[in-house]
């Protein structure tokens, strides 16, 4: 089955996340990824050995690529990377900003010589201000961007658990290509895409942006609970884990009220009246509200939440998302057997993609140099 990239030629000079998240799913879409990685390899191979000895990042991020070992120090394989991009629809580079331009590979030579390329920088913090040299890693980005600030407990700023800022960079990286690559049917031409791990994510905090230069307030942390939306997060129960619910707009805090709590005094309370009286008395509604969770039992509270139409979900650990109904499964080859990962969010006519194999560092070295000779 064709797939939407066939025929689309990507190669990606790239290491740890952001940019390996990016090509991989192009190489989902059906584009021939090569992955230029450097003698050292690809860092993230390293990360650790829990897939039976590989990389769990690697394994994640890598399926479906050619690899290809390059040293930007020798005119040999500079010459190579030229007759690689003199055929390439896109080219994809995440190294710290300038180090490719001092190899003789600036982006914007890159344009001029090849203009229907489509290029893609990738930095930490973009280009032409003061923090363009800093280095950039997710965590560190978490902090810098104000993500900490309104992630964790009332007592304790935290980062999110997974790599936030490298997915959304990524994330942003390949909606960019795309919409290059549409536009390139339209007009011949290539395009300069370029994002940055700081830019995802200052787009992620615009909420928190605009509250405090708006509105004056500083979103707290509010652990499993919202800061401008209540009754909205975790609600203990009566012998078991929390409960999240979730409660958008007034007609279903009614419901909440009269078919939930069976407490229809709650809708007329002045503390309750509206959302930003709620979020005034979160403690108070919470106090309310976790008073008659704990006096029902587990299965009579989750079946009125259900009826009620009120959102609802339970608080699980990894050991559950394993076990869920709704995830999904895709098998990836791998030199040390098949390993089964979550799917990629996207599904193309109801169908995951085919994944190709996650290659060994420089697998491909002698069929690429044969056929870019």
């Amino acid at each position: 089955m064709q797939k939407s990239l066939d025929g689309i030629l990507v190669i990606s000079m790239e290491q740890a996340v952001a940019a390996p998240f990016c090509s991989c799913r192009l190489a989902d879409a059906g584009a021939r990824v090569i992955k230029l990685e450097r003698p050292e390899g690809d860092f993230a191979r390293g990360y650790d050995q829990y897939i039976k000895g590989l990389g769990s990042y690697f394994v994640w991020l890598n399926r479906g690529k050619e690899s290809l070992c390059i040293n930007l120090k020798l005119a040999a394989d500079k010459a190579l990377l030229e007759r690689l991009l003199a055929k390439a629809d896109v080219y994809i580079q995440n190294l710290k900003p300038g180090v490719m331009a001092g190899a003789g590979f600036a982006t914007s030579r890159l344009r001029a010589q090849y203009p229907r390329l489509i290029t893609c920088d990738i930095s930490g913090y973009g280009e032409g201000n003061d923090y363009s040299q800093m280095k950039a890693y997710d965590m560190l980005v978490q902090a810098e961007s104000g993500l900490c600030s309104i992630t964790g407990s009332p007592e304790q700023p935290g980062r999110v658990g997974v790599s936030a800022c490298d997915v959304t960079c990524g994330m942003f990286a390949y909606m960019g290509i795309m919409e290059a690559l549409y536009a390139r049917e339209k007009t011949g031409l290539g395009m300069a895409v370029a994002t940055s791990l700081f830019e995802g994510m200052a787009d992620w905090m615009a909420v928190p942006l605009m509250v405090y230069e708006y509105g004056g307030k500083a979103m707290q942390r509010s652990g499993l609970s919202h800061p401008i939306i209540q009754p909205y997060g975790a609600f203990a129960t009566r012998g078991g884990p929390p409960v999240m619910i979730a409660i958008q707009n007034q007609r279903e805090y009614v419901d909440l009220c009269d078919k939930v709590l069976k407490r229809p005094d709650l809708k007329s309370d002045r503390r309750f009246a509206d959302n930003r009286q709620r979020v005034a008395n979160t403690v108070t509604l919470r106090e309310e509200i976790e008073a008659v969770f704990e006096t029902l039992d587990r299965a009579e509270l989750l079946a009125r939440l259900g009826a009620a139409g009120i959102a609802y979900g339970e608080v699980n650990g990894v050991e559950q998302l394993a076990t869920h109904p709704a995830l999904r499964r895709l098998e990836v080859p791998t030199s040390v057997g098949s390993v089964s990962l979550s799917a990629p969010a996207i599904r193309r006519n109801g169908q995951s993609p085919d994944p190709g194999p996650v290659p060994e560092f420089a697998e491909h070295d002698a069929a690429i140099r044969a056929e870019f000779s």
